[in-house]
């Protein structure tokens, strides 16, 4: 009798855990990206894209040695007056060609830009074909294993940011 409670009681308790189980996932977006034709494709274009353009910055910088070198071979012909000119004619190119480097590979720049159009559409199916599966398959997380994103997916039953909220009185 007391072997048939216990084993109702584990059964039971066993059954009471599985309940409160929460099924979990990881996933190495890096991984699927790079099996992706058109992520590389996408990689491929940018990469391009990024060679021209640092192409383009070089021939600016050869065309200021250019100007420098041509400067000091007749410095000591030159006025104080064309010194000065040449002078600020050279900062000026180097300043512009600094602006443009900004311009295109700065933060915010053009290549920034691109990569957003190019590779955050393919992210965003990415992301949504792992939350599609997420819901299919009764996942209530899923994480990324080949970066610091964390989590990409959670059921929004387990978020509780609202009663700790509450629970400090905080206004929404």
């Amino acid at each position: 009798m007391m072997k048939k409670l216990a084993s109702t009681l584990g059964l039971l308790l066993f059954l009471a855990t599985l309940s409160f189980s929460q099924k979990i996932a990881y996933v190495d977006v890096s991984k699927i990206l790079e099996n992706l034709g058109e992520y590389n494709k996408a990689q491929e274009d940018l990469e391009k894209i990024a060679a021209q353009w640092r192409q383009e910055i070089a021939q600016d910088y050869d065309v200021i040695k250019g100007l420098y070198n041509r400067y000091q071979a007749e410095q000591v012909l030159l006025s104080d007056e064309q010194r000065k000119q040449r002078e600020d004619e050279i900062m000026e190119k180097e300043k512009d060609v600094r602006e443009k480097q900004k311009v295109k590979f700065g933060p915010d720049g053009d290549l920034f830009k691109k990569r957003q159009e190019l590779v955050q559409p393919i992210q965003d199916k990415v992301y949504g074909a792992i939350e599609s599966y997420a819901n299919e398959n009764a996942f209530d997380f899923i994480f990324d294993k080949g970066s610091s994103a964390g989590i990409i997916f959670s059921n929004p039953r387990y978020d509780k940011t609202d009663d700790i909220l509450k629970q400090l009185g905080a206004k929404k």
